[in-house]
């Protein structure tokens, strides 16, 4: 990491904030040992009495890029009954769907689609880039949890399997952008600069994220990920000799336009290169040293007439032309927060559960 953080801080021995605390706070949820399998062999208990009697004991959401993959290979081999969702936000890679339906063959699961109104989906894309906020993900990330979170409860599936990890991303700046969720920032976003009603738009609202889902509906999110020596390339080494899944060029690759987002909209508008955040996760976690993390910097984030391919794709598909682009480019940056957000809400639904936890003396934190 660098001062691309503007909030990146060192101590008396050049340790920066990140590394602090990932020593501090996230490695106390990181079981990449016994005791990892022995926890994650009580929750899989849990799991399966959950769903005992039922076509279904978990969800997991399948993009079609490593972790999750991974997630859903690996829970055929612990017996696990997953119902397979995937979003379809319009923008998969050639590769995500073959690899999706390699998954789904290997391991005969049931797969739902969830099709996002395409319109609509550009609509909100265009509004965000026309808001200038860093994190323009946005609309196809909050599209694809509440998809998730949409077929959990109509299944009456309590348990979503996740394939985010420690092991590849603990580190972030949070200076760099807000959380995905936030349905709040959303709608302000979209109603400043969208043209059209988000009728078929799946959204989640606060009180869902935080209270219907994981209190009333009882949801947990589980990240099995933590719980072994989860090692990104030997996940792919056993995916490919497994189901012959094939790799992406780059992080994200699933995507289209995450990949074109993260590898070129983010540096050249902000100037955030996100594999500053992955390579420093991974040295962290022990799989890379800083020395090789630096060559892997050295390397361009894009080739240049891929770069020109993907540039004219984007336009040709959010109907705007070069130069409408290249003025979105060069327009003034905003922070997330110049928008409403939940917030507030957060903060007061923390004081609530404080205050019920020193009453109680029990921890109430169902939510992930």
């Amino acid at each position: 990491m660098d001062e691309s953080d503007p909030d990146i801080s060192f101590n008396e021995e050049g340790v920066c904030n990140h590394c602090v605390g990932f020593e501090r706070s996230t490695r106390l949820g990181w079981y990449p040992n016994a005791e990892g399998q022995r926890r994650w062999t009580t929750t899989l208990g849990e799991i399966r009495a959950a769903g005992s009697g039922k076509e279904y004991d978990c969800i997991i959401g399948l993009s079609g890029g490593v972790d999750s993959s991974y997630v859903a290979l690996k829970a055929r081999d612990w017996g696990l009954k997953p119902l397979v969702v995937h979003v379809d936000g319009g923008w998969n890679s050639d590769i995500a769907v073959s690899n999706i339906e390699k998954v789904l063959r290997h391991c005969n699961y049931d797969l739902q689609t969830l099709v996002i109104d395409w319109e609509e989906m550009r609509d909100l894309q265009l509004a965000y880039l026309r808001a200038g906020v860093p994190n323009q993900d946005v609309p196809q990330d909050h599209a694809f949890f509440a998809g998730l979170y949409r077929f959990a409860i109509a299944k009456n599936i309590r348990y979503v399997l996740s394939g985010g990890n420690i092991a590849t991303e603990s580190i972030f700046p949070g200076a760099w952008h807000g959380p995905a969720m936030d349905e709040i920032n959303l709608r302000s976003i979209h109603h400043r600069y969208g043209n059209r009603p988000l009728t078929n738009f799946p959204t989640v609202s606060f009180f869902q994220y935080y209270v219907w889902f994981p209190f009333v509906h009882k949801m947990r999110v589980v990240r099995p990920l933590n719980f072994m020596p989860y090692n990104k390339d030997q996940a792919i080494k056993e995916l490919r000799e497994t189901i012959g899944w094939r790799p992406y060029p780059r992080k994200h690759g699933e995507s289209v336009f995450t990949k074109f987002f993260q590898n070129h909209y983010l540096v050249e508008k902000f100037g955030q290169d996100k594999r500053r955040p992955h390579l420093s996760s991974l040295i962290v976690a022990g799989q890379m040293s800083r020395d090789e993390a630096m060559v892997q910097l050295q390397n361009p984030l894009y080739d240049d007439n891929e770069l020109k391919i993907d540039i004219s794709y984007l336009c040709k598909k959010l109907k705007i032309s070069h130069a409408e682009y290249d003025e979105l480019l060069s327009a003034p940056n905003q922070d997330h927060r110049a928008f409403p957000t939940w917030d507030s809400r957060y903060r007061a639904l923390k004081a609530v559960q404080r205050a019920i936890s020193t009453i109680t003396g029990k921890n109430l934190s169902a939510y992930s």
